[in-house]
């Protein structure tokens, strides 16, 4: 197989000495469900050298309508493996390192040591703000993104910002997906926002949502960005 032409399209917006630097990078996914399993393909498309994918749920049934690695042939059996295989297929160039586990306030500096950003696909305010602490303390910046219904939120929180205890003052709230539905397209558009996200600050480009929120309504065809600050 000749891989030579594999980042030819990305030259417009990713420079070849760009695309060398992302081969050096290392972004930890965790969640490998609805928006999970986007943000992993798409970093893994982008040409980022190391992936930390990080799930502990296996597939179900109720998964099939949205989740980007679920199929007919592999319910029951773990998300991250599962993705794992996949993203193999798509570029063996990256390295992915799959955890069958949930991140917990005990494990959660030796998931993600070493990674230079993380990526929320994460369904529940409790394991987010777990997420935003141990990024603070291995110094790393994460890229938040929430789905329900027709709406989908992205924000950047960097160490120490704390942005996460604004938008969930409470640990056990209940996701607003529970009661709005997932749909297929809402995880992939929010997906893609948030990894825009991680390329921008990964390569020192454009704006970047920091203290802020962008909603997206795609029922009322709008998006905007809540200044936190």
């Amino acid at each position: 197989m000749n891989l030579e032409h594999r980042y030819d399209r990305n030259k417009s917006l990713i420079s070849q000495e760009d695309q060398v630097l992302l081969s050096g990078k290392t972004v930890a996914v965790i969640g490998a469900g609805g928006l999970g399993g986007y943000l992993a393909e798409l970093t893994a498309r982008l040409g980022i050298g190391r992936l930390i994918l990080v799930d502990g749920d296996v597939f179900e049934e109720s998964n099939l309508n949205r989740q980007r690695f679920s199929n007919e042939n592999n319910l029951g059996k773990p998300k991250a493996y599962e993705a794992k295989k996949e993203l193999e297929r798509i570029n063996s160039q990256v390295e992915v390192l799959a955890v069958y586990d949930r991140i917990s306030t005990e494990n959660g500096r030796d998931l993600l040591d070493g990674a230079d950003l993380v990526l929320d696909g994460v369904d529940n305010a409790r394991t987010r703000l777990i997420l935003q602490d141990v990024c603070h303390q291995l110094n790393i910046p994460l890229v938040h993104g929430a789905i329900g219904g027709w709406y989908g939120q992205v924000s950047l929180v960097m160490p120490g910002d704390d942005t996460l205890s604004t938008i969930y003052s409470d640990p056990d709230m209940e996701g607003v997906e529970k009661d709005l539905g997932n749909p297929s397209f809402t995880p992939a558009l929010i997906a893609s926002y948030q990894v825009a996200e991680a390329l921008k600050l990964l390569l020192g480009k454009g704006e970047n949502l920091r203290k802020k929120i962008l909603y997206i309504d795609t029922l009322a065809n709008t998006t905007s960005v809540i200044n936190l600050e």
